[in-house]
């Protein structure tokens, strides 16, 4: 009888380390039975669909930008569109490509902070990205420069670095200057040798990624036209696409004991969203350098290793610097010019928008009365769509870890829930409670 089969194990990791917000990871083992394998989410709900009811369409993007300090850009744009859609808001060619500037920048300060603060600890066996300052000063410098440029992007083209201000239904109230966006070109341009670097170094410890496979569904916007990040269709990897508003058949939301946000499901138990659907939905758009180094990791759709949603990040940061140049390019070819705000007509009616942030899909609904005031929100998170998912790989994954040390075992589903750089505070934004009479 192996070692594994008369296991007792309990372990309970309150408060996982290294992701926004708290999450807890439980496990019982009884005579080498897995009697218990569970995430638990235990933040405390926020509420911000009740905090926008009543507020007007023009304070929507301010309020909601606010549910995360990471992606506030991305909120603002998915509230931006919702509020447009619902208004019959049409915006310019150059607010869209500054718009896209925006998202990318966002994924790239996202990105790297992950790869390179939360996750190059765990490849390089250590317990945080402190003791990397003293074992790996060169390479931490290369992943601080690299969050730096994404910072100064951010504040380049949103005037901060979070919560951006400049972003408002219909446009920009002010715009980079042509010379800030010359900068930014070359910023980027120097930073693509840089993220090859990362990427070298990450492929140097590949081995350490678990070889983990489950098939799962993966979902995220699609388009014929670009990497989808903006705009385009809800898509499956299972097949299948969806607009915008039709988002609740896909997402199909629904409670669990263990949680205080909602779980997802579409076409099987659980999905995944994130930089991993969107590579295994949407690898075929990416620019070239990024394709050059998915090669290097051997990176192909579709992939069902959870842990390679890490290598889809550093694949995207190159994207996203790539494509900005282009935009750059693009933006500056046409002639940079001030725009004002459309005139907006206030009426009655419903928008709904669905953003690619980095953590995957995120849906604004919004509901206004013919004053402009909201009077009904959902608002649908990447990580409360991936809760569902990183609970079934947790079960699938126990089984082949048994054998191993406890502290290897725990390492093992920690960095499995962290593979997936999980917003644990964002996603408890709701709980329907019900009073027993």
């Amino acid at each position: 009888m192996s070692k594994s089969a008369k296991r007792e194990l309990h372990i309970r990791v309150d408060h996982l380390t290294r992701v926004e917000g708290h999450g807890n990871i439980v496990v019982n083992v009884s005579n080498g039975k897995i009697e218990d394998c569970r995430w638990e989410v235990v933040e405390a709900p926020r509420f911000f669909e009740a905090m926008v009811r009543g507020r007007k369409w023009y304070e929507m993007h301010h309020i909601t930008c606010r549910i995360c300090g990471i992606c506030s850009i991305g909120h603002t744009l998915a509230s931006l569109q919702a509020t447009e859609a619902a208004l019959g808001i049409e915006v310019s060619e150059q607010t869209v490509l500054l718009r896209k500037l925006a998202l990318h920048a966002e994924n790239l300060q996202s990105h790297i902070l992950h790869v390179g603060y939360l996750v190059l600890p765990d490849l390089m066996g250590v317990g945080s990205v402190v003791p990397l300052a003293g074992s790996h000063p060169a390479e931490l410098k290369t992943v601080i420069r690299i969050h730096r440029l994404s910072n100064e992007f951010s504040d380049t083209i949103c005037g901060r670095t979070t919560h951006p201000q400049r972003l408002v239904p219909g446009g920009f109230v002010k715009y980079p200057k042509v010379d800030e966006l010359k900068k930014l070109r070359q910023g980027l341009t120097e930073a693509l040798s840089d993220l090859k670097e990362v990427a070298r170094l990450v492929c140097s410890l590949a081995e350490r990624f678990p070889a983990f496979s489950r098939e799962t569904e993966y979902i995220a916007l699609k388009s014929n036209q670009e990497y989808a990040m903006y705009h385009g269709q809800v898509g499956s990897s299972d097949g299948g696409t969806w607009a915008p508003g039709q988002y609740k058949e896909v997402t199909n939301e629904f409670c669990v004991p263990h949680s205080t946000a909602k779980y997802t499901k579409h076409n099987r138990d659980s999905y995944m969203v994130g930089a991993l659907a969107r590579f295994n939905l949407n690898s075929d758009r990416l620019t070239p350098e990024a394709r050059a180094v998915a090669g290097l990791f051997k990176l192909k759709p579709v992939c069902y290793n959870s842990f390679m949603n890490n290598v889809a990040q550093i694949v995207e940061c190159v994207h996203s610097v790539e494509d900005s140049i282009n935009i750059i390019d693009r933006a500056l070819g046409r002639g940079l010019a001030l725009e004002d705000i459309p005139p907006i007509k206030v009426c009655a009616g419903r928008g709904v928008s669905a953003v690619e942030v980095p953590r995957g899909i995120l849906f604004h609904d919004y509901q206004y009365d013919d004053a402009g005031t909201c009077i009904g929100a959902n608002l649908i998170i990447p990580t409360n769509q991936n809760h569902n998912n990183i609970y079934h790989d947790l079960q699938a994954l126990l089984p082949s870890l048994l054998g191993k040390p406890e502290k290897e075992i725990e390492l093992g589903l920690e960095m499995l829930v962290r593979a997936y750089d999980p917003c644990i505070s964002c996603s408890a934004h709701y709980l329907k409670v019900k009073f027993k009479k």
